[in-house]
């Protein structure tokens, strides 16, 4: 095994970095970012209140943003395969998964039976 790993390590370079960064801040983080506004507003619609993204010390909190007074997580459906994570979110989750169409809602933690978006 640590030949395997000095195998591989011996591969990664400066354009494998540069794509992973990249991948990572741009793509990611940003694709991110942009479904969680758009959920919160849209969930926000639905209830019929205002909504707010989460500021930097509320996000080191699990907090993605505020829809109404409520506090909400917004993640991914990839996100239930992972609950073996350390991580604890102790506050409603509103899931999203990415269709060829559109996206798909599931903020029942918030709104029972709503599956919009």
């Amino acid at each position: 095994m640590v030949g395997n790993l000095k195998d591989a390590i011996s591969l990664i370079d400066d354009d494998m970095i540069k794509a992973w960064v990249e991948d990572l801040v741009i793509a990611k983080s940003f694709t991110g970012l942009h479904f969680q506004q758009a959920i919160l507003s849209r969930v926000a619609k639905m209830k019929r209140t205002t909504f707010r993204i989460a500021r930097p010390d509320e996000e080191s909190k699990g907090i993605d943003g505020y829809i109404g007074q409520e506090k909400v997580s917004i993640k991914p459906e990839t996100y239930k395969s992972k609950l073996g994570l350390p991580e604890s979110i102790r506050i409603p989750i509103i899931y999203y998964e990415k269709l060829k169409e559109g996206v798909r809602v599931d903020a029942g933690a918030i709104m029972p039976r709503e599956k919009l978006l």
